[in-house]
């Protein structure tokens, strides 16, 4: 396997990403779109104990609708699902949508599931959060080519572990030709570190030299984290937590192979953060798959899965190589270093 060209979700063909960021003064959050080519079929699967979704149950592969017009990852909580209703209208004068007349012109309705992750309050404001115009905004400037990742979207106000979480993206291209990609916004109650050494637990997951350039954790430095972790950890409170993702492939996968594969990709979660799906978690992976390639045979549905859990834990590094130091406790918000500035120097 190799990475594809802008190692990341788009490099699956017809397949567009959006991101709306919020952080200004007060603020510290944002969505990411996912927009498939029209067609794609959709799965899902639901790990963590404190999910917040929206049309999950029409992904399950008994349900009807086979089709999905795109996917919204989301800060701001259970407030958060209203940036779906931005995201429906612009499908729909996109002129998209699952039909459900077949005589009258327009009846149709946006198929668009969603999750969101817990950072409320984050940027100095309870109650700044993103909504429909940041959905709509988001699907509007979504395209190709390389993704934006760090503290964009939905990962503008994430913590991972007492660091700055963030998105992230990664690809791989199976020797089938196959592409499998993930985007992941990484906000969780557990940590992505190695408990011994500080270093990414994903990081053995790369592919050939894809993180040789990424230094090596300070020993002193990582003492110092997880005695603050130990801290954190005692005073953890529910809610504040939650990584989601979307994988991508452009295999024909039918809605019950597309739930499988949410579901072995979350052992790339499971890989890259520890512990995962706890109690204060919604862990969630949707899948979505275009289509443009053959169905894969047995084996190489295996390969295939095993790629996109690998991609899911590549994805995760990758946003908290990329994430940005904030401090927002002037408003009454967060301050989090990264994994770069705490990790890899001693403090003080």
């Amino acid at each position: 396997m190799r990475p594809g060209t802008h190692n990341a979700i788009t490099d699956v063909p017809g397949l567009r990403v959006g991101h709306a960021t919020r952080d200004e003064p007060g603020w510290l959050t944002g969505c990411t779109v996912v927009v498939p080519p029209p067609g794609t079929v959709g799965g899902v699967d639901v790990r963590g104990g404190g999910p917040g979704t929206r049309e999950t149950d029409l992904l399950d592969p008994m349900n009807l609708v086979d089709a999905v017009d795109a996917v919204v990852l989301s800060g701001g909580s259970a407030f958060g699902l209203g940036v779906a209703d931005g995201v429906m209208q612009a499908v729909y004068a996109a002129g998209l949508g699952w039909p459900v007349s077949p005589t009258e012109a327009g009846a149709r309705v946006p198929i668009v599931p969603a999750a969101i992750l817990f950072d409320l309050g984050r940027g100095g404001h309870w109650l700044h959060h993103p909504g429909p115009e940041e959905g709509r905004r988001a699907y509007e400037v979504a395209t190709g080519g390389p993704v934006k990742q760090g503290s964009v979207g939905a990962g503008t106000g994430a913590i991972a572990g007492g660091l700055r979480g963030g998105m992230g993206s990664a690809s791989a291209v199976l020797d089938s030709g196959t592409t499998v990609g993930a985007i992941v916004a990484v906000n969780a109650l557990g940590s992505p570190l190695d408990w011994r050494t500080g270093d990414l637990l994903g990081r053995n997951r790369g592919l050939g030299d894809e993180f040789d350039d990424v230094p090596r954790p300070d020993p002193a430095a990582a003492q110092t984290y997880w005695t603050a972790r130990a801290e954190e950890a005692a005073q953890a409170r529910a809610g504040m937590a939650t990584t989601i993702a979307v994988v991508a492939t452009d295999a024909t996968l039918t809605k019950a192979q597309c739930r499988k594969l949410a579901g072995v990709a979350h052992d790339g979660m499971a890989r890259a953060i520890a512990p995962v799906h706890t109690a204060y978690d919604g862990d969630t992976v949707f899948t979505l798959a275009t289509g443009g390639r053959s169905a894969p045979g047995p084996l190489d549905l295996v390969d295939l899965q095993v790629a996109s859990a690998d991609c899911v834990s590549r994805a995760i590094v990758r946003a908290m190589l990329a994430a940005e130091p904030v401090d927002r406790t002037a408003d009454g918000g967060i301050a989090a270093p990264t994994w770069r500035s705490a990790l890899t120097r001693v403090e003080g």
